[in-house]
């Protein structure tokens, strides 16, 4: 198996650096691959990035990384609190998953502080901003270190 990292973006992400400045932050979803790819492929790593507005294309990105890559970074984005489609399709991949978010959900509204993917990840990063995607990426190191 490849060293491949799976980092799938989901509804709404491909507009970061626009959308809620004050919470997301101005970094855009392109900012945030590029460097999220470059610290990866200097930890020998090689990324695949999947953004979707929809949700059976997320769940289909998770389903052929089985096999192919020894780790999922997701930011859901709204789904993390929604799908539970998406969970399940989480808890059939066998490596190690990351699920990411740039705010802190838990300080929110009280609709984000559920998340439907918790407990089929290996760990939830949230509220260092783009930071977050780098955290992300040494945990996933980390992790499958003690594999």
């Amino acid at each position: 198996m490849s060293k491949e990292i799976l980092l799938l973006s989901g509804p709404n992400l491909d507009e970061l650096g626009t959308r809620s400045p004050e919470i997301y932050g101005s970094t855009t979803l392109a900012e945030h691959v590029e460097r999220f790819t470059a610290r990866a492929e200097k930890d020998g790593f090689s990324v695949r990035h999947v953004q979707s507005n929809f949700e059976g294309e997320l769940i289909e990105a998770v389903h052929a990384a089985r096999g192919t890559s020894v780790a999922i970074v997701i930011n859901a984005g709204a789904l993390t609190h929604s799908s539970w489609a998406l969970a399940d399709a989480l808890a059939m991949f066998n490596g190690v998953k990351v699920e990411v978010h740039l705010s802190n959900p838990a300080a929110r509204e009280p609709f984000r502080h559920v998340s439907t993917l918790a407990g089929v990840v290996n760990g939830s990063i949230a509220g260092f901003g783009a930071t977050s995607y780098e955290l992300a990426l040494d945990a996933v190191r980390r992790l499958l270190e003690l594999a």
